[in-house]
């Protein structure tokens, strides 16, 4: 049989070779599809257009709730989206769910060479899927652990060898969502260059060239995506499962209001207080108190094995756009706290400058898969 290892990844240098045409990358999430169509123009990248569409009534419930259609459901929202986004090109990029996938480090064993690891990693990799491993894909990044001297550098010998406890991250993605994907392409008659997990979509657009140990928290409507990233690499990644869609619902039980209301208030007040509804920054807060808990566990535990603390905290995702959200967490982490801005990545009108400020968290995934797809 062969090696199931198909390649997902993708440097983070942008922008090699000559001009090219337009490119699309498109963000399916639990709630929304957000699309951004971006052009290189005297080897800069430039913005076309964006958009995005919610999801709820196309499962027939509110926007913002998270929903599971079937393929023809999402292959007519985002021929919608294309459509009132006014998206010209076909060339395009897709995001693949966390969901859908499994991130983790394996540590191979001392003087394994590296024209070996393509073969050990199936097996290494068994440990950690639940599923058998026919059903996924593989894909694997042997991490920088030090920066080789000048004499490992140019002696091939001493660079065929591994070092000691050299850790591999690997991903594994279920076959069925490739599946599913490919059949959305081929009913939009798109041309889409590759997959990718939506983390590394989220880390192109919204790192620059920080090197020292960074957190990346994608808040999500179905969850909230935590990444630890490094030289522009992740070294760990987990998820909590809660997201807007949950403290929406927890706000329209508590109140006796709609989902939809709920999620208007929740967007115009967030955690600074409501002068009608007195409880509204307590039950928000319930919920951003339980998810820095968590990820306050997540970094304590990679501070006891590695030593290491984080520099900053990038928030991204819709989420990270809740009011009172910046403020709060800086009482929770003892580092610098920054709101993505994925869109100065590209270049746009002026005049757009504060409102791409304003939405860039929501579009950085879909940003960062056309930044790829224009190298």
């Amino acid at each position: 049989m062969d090696n199931p290892i198909i390649k997902f990844f993708s440097n983070l240098n942008l922008f090699k070779g000559g001009d090219t045409s337009s490119a699309v990358g498109i963000d399916i999430g639990s709630s929304a599809i957000k699309v951004v169509e971006i052009k290189k123009r005297k080897g800069k990248a430039m913005l076309e257009t964006y958009g995005a569409i919610s999801l709820g009534s196309y499962a027939l419930t509110d926007a913002g709730r998270v929903t599971n259609l079937s393929i023809e459901k999402i292959v007519e929202a985002l021929k919608e989206v294309f459509k009132q986004a006014g998206v010209t090109t076909t060339s395009s990029a897709f995001s693949i769910p966390v969901q859908s996938s499994l991130i983790f480090t394996i540590s191979l064993p001392s003087q394994v060479k590296k024209g070996d690891v393509a073969s050990i990693i199936p097996t290494e990799a068994r440990k950690y899927i639940p599923l058998p491993i026919t059903e996924v894909s593989l894909d694997y990044f042997i991490l920088p652990q030090k920066e080789l001297s000048f004499e490992e550098a140019n002696n091939p010998d001493l660079t065929s060898i591994l070092p000691e406890k050299t850790e591999v991250l690997v991903v594994a993605i279920q076959n069925d969502a490739i599946s599913k994907y490919r059949s959305i392409v081929s009913q939009c008659e798109l041309d889409a260059g590759f997959f990718e997990i939506e983390i590394f979509s989220s880390i192109r657009s919204n790192f620059e060239h920080e090197l020292s140990l960074i957190l990346l928290m994608d808040f999500g409507a179905s969850g909230t995506k935590l990444s630890l990233v490094e030289f522009g690499m992740i070294k760990s990644h987990h998820t909590v499962n809660r997201g807007g869609a949950d403290i929406s619902a927890s706000i329209a039980q508590s109140l006796g209001v709609s989902f939809s209301k709920a999620e208007e208030i929740k967007k115009e007040f967030g955690l600074f207080e409501s002068p009608t509804e007195k409880n509204l920054a307590d039950i928000i807060k319930t919920h951003i108190d339980y998810i820095f808990s968590e990820t306050n566990n997540v970094l304590l535990g990679y501070e006891k094995k590695y030593d290491k603390t984080i520099s900053k905290v990038i928030f991204t995702g819709g989420g990270s756009l809740l009011k009172g959200l910046k403020e709060v967490a800086s009482d929770n982490f003892r580092a610098e706290i920054e709101i993505g801005v994925p869109f100065s990545k590209v270049g746009a009108p002026e005049f757009l400058e504060k409102v791409l400020e304003t939405t860039g968290p929501e579009f950085a995934v879909a940003l960062g898969l056309a930044l790829r797809k224009l190298q």
